[in-house]
């Protein structure tokens, strides 16, 4: 329905002239999935500025940042494509990717078609930016008479560390839900009260700049999206493919003057699925402008998109990487109720620690928990290896807590989506198959062309990488083939693999003591190290300490360094004597590394 101002100027035979083109305003949440908002979850907090804007409005009940970081997140959101195939995916760079042919950020093209564009304030992206995209870093009120507007805003109201200041002395006043993976205590109960209540003054935040608009007339001639950048902050949010690390929220105000563009009916929720890699060409398409070629995201609003279409979109990946100085390789498959989980180096916990993460006490009091073996099972689960797949039934298990990848009667459901994910990573092609390190001093001028003329031999690696998922009797051969490879990346991949499948590959330990005493390639003989320490075979001190005292590359500091927190705090456990004047390279990851193992 018009709103009732429009009904009164069509009564009085005075037409109200919409704007040559949409505006567009995006108001973003920090660290917050779907879990947090009374809009999806019975147990969030309210926010009725944001549910006043999904009444005029729509609400997308499957949105997925892609990436369960900011830096990563915020790339793949201003470009509309995967980081992986672009070399955007590791939060934070070390170097910025330069972008393919013909892909700008949004912000960009929307500025070039005579946009004014506006953001308040963030700016952090793994891209090299050429020149500002951005005509004002406050608001739209600088643009010309009548030039349409773009203004991006973000809340740091709801980011992680406004939490950090809640101390285990604390205690909450109510009792709140808690998922069956997180210790029951009352600093868990005070750390999701004190989330909610930032919630709650971020809703605010959004609707004073909803009636902003309104009051300045432009609210009709203005999509309004609100959304979160990533997921939620209590532990095992942010940072991981879980969906309180990939699920975030998102409404859609429609403007009354373009509701046109638009086959959706306000008030109404959508099941279709989107992610980020689909805002940008959405924003485009309601713009009236082309989108790049280059980039990986369909529109799902806009001219040609219909709500039957729309509710076919069933499927989101996601993808997680480095994460400042704790350095991982997971992706994930979204599809329907299903959720597939791969873990590229499964005997790393995800409790592994990282420092910024665990400045938040709730985060060192689990920990504290499961080292004097005050957690159950599921509450353990986090803090000891991972798996190298996992299945989840969302509707029966929406916390994701039991795997049902050995379970025979999802055997089906496991191999087409395990299939699927291998397609998708060679599609891409993903280039997180190589070490960070070797795509910083190979690949970064052009990141996505080095993936597509090595797209070949990144399928060679994925499929190494997949022998993890065989039994050691059928990998066997394969493995050989990789660890006797010239390809340094082959012997790479067949070492994660040997400790993926940990002491069933014991007749290659003599195999892995060569490459770990000899092997060229520094990152190989890391590798080695760690498949024989994680299997208790031999010290895996010598060799770490070697590399770290010869390598001037700080990735390869780093991922070291890596290594060297699993196999001193995982199972069977190495003492290292490590300080600063024992590693070569510098970098912030390596002095967050140091000080930590220094303690």
């Amino acid at each position: 329905m018009r709103s009732a101002l429009a009904l009164i100027l069509v009564l009085l035979g005075i037409t109200a002239r919409a704007a040559d083109r949409p505006n567009f305003v995006w108001l973003i949440s920090e660290d917050n999935s779907i879990h947090y908002s009374s809009l999806y979850v019975q147990s969030g907090a309210a926010t009725p500025c944001i549910k006043k804007l999904a009444e005029e409005g729509v609400i997308f009940n499957h949105a997925f940042c892609i990436s369960p970081v900011c830096s990563s997140a915020r790339s793949m959101l201003a470009t509309g494509c995967y980081g992986s195939r672009i070399g955007v995916q590791h939060h934070r760079r070390f170097e910025p990717a330069t972008l393919p042919d013909g892909v700008l950020p949004i912000y960009s093209l929307l500025r070039d078609a005579g946009y004014y564009t506006s953001n308040k304030t963030k700016t952090d992206y793994n891209f090299i930016s050429t020149g500002s995209f951005w005509n004002s870093n406050k608001d739209w009120h600088g643009r010309a008479k009548g030039q349409p507007f773009f203004h991006k805003q973000t809340f740091f109201t709801t980011h992680e560390s406004q939490v950090f200041s809640v101390k285990a002395a604390d205690s909450s006043q109510k009792k709140m839900a808690l998922p069956p993976y997180l210790p029951d205590t009352p600093l868990f109960h005070k750390t999701t009260e004190a989330f909610h209540r930032l919630h709650e003054k971020m809703d605010r935040e959004v609707g004073a700049v909803a009636e902003t608009l309104r009051a300045e007339g432009l609210l009709e001639d203005t999509f309004i999206f609100y959304f979160g950048d990533n997921g939620g902050v209590l532990p095992r949010s942010k940072g991981y493919l879980f969906e309180t690390g990939l699920h975030v929220p998102l409404v859609v105000r429609i403007p009354e003057n373009w509701r046109h563009l638009v086959d959706l009916e306000p008030g109404t929720r959508v099941d279709g699925f989107v992610t980020f890699a689909d805002f940008a060409p959405t924003i485009l398409r309601l713009a009236g402008i082309e989108p790049p070629s280059g980039v990986d995201g369909e529109p799902f609003m806009g001219p040609g998109v219909t709500r039957e279409s729309l509710a076919q979109r069933d499927e989101a990946f996601g993808a997680a990487d480095r994460f400042g100085e704790k350095c991982g390789f997971e992706r994930s498959l979204r599809n329907g109720r299903y959720k597939y989980i791969r873990n590229y180096m499964p005997f790393q916990a995800d409790g592994l620690q990282h420092n910024y993460r665990y400045e938040m006490a709730a985060y060192r009091q689990w920990r504290d928990l499961y080292k004097a073996g005050k957690l159950n099972a599921t509450q353990s689960r986090f803090f000891k290896p991972a798996c190298a797949e996992a299945i989840y039934d969302l509707e029966n298990d929406p916390h994701e807590t039991v795997n049902l990848a050995t379970n025979p009667q999802y055997a089906e459901v496991l191999k087409r989506m395990r299939s699927r994910l291998s397609s998708w990573v060679k599609e891409l092609p993903d280039l997180s198959f190589y070490p960070e390190s070797y795509l910083v001093e190979e690949a970064f001028d052009d990141p996505t062309a080095f993936g597509q003329e090595h797209r070949e031999e990144i399928g060679e690696l994925i499929d190494i990488a997949d022998l993890a998922l065989i039994p050691f009797a059928r990998a066997k051969t394969g493995i050989r083939c990789a660890l006797e490879s010239e390809n340094p990346w082959a012997r790479y991949w067949g070492l994660i693999v040997c400790s993926t499948h940990g002491r069933s590959a014991s007749p290659f330990i003599e195999k892995a003591k060569t490459l770990a005493a000899a092997d060229p390639e520094p990152l190989v003989r890391v590798r080695a190290a760690e498949f024989l320490g994680l299997t208790g075979v031999a010290d895996p001190s010598p060799v770490l300490m070697e590399v770290l005292a010869e390598t001037e590359q700080p990735l390869v500091a780093l991922i070291t360094l890596n290594t060297v927190v699993v196999l001193r705090d995982g199972s069977p456990g190495y003492n290292f004597t490590i300080s600063a004047k024992d590693v070569q390279a510098t970098s912030g990851g390596i002095s967050a590394r140091l000080l930590y193992l220094e303690r």
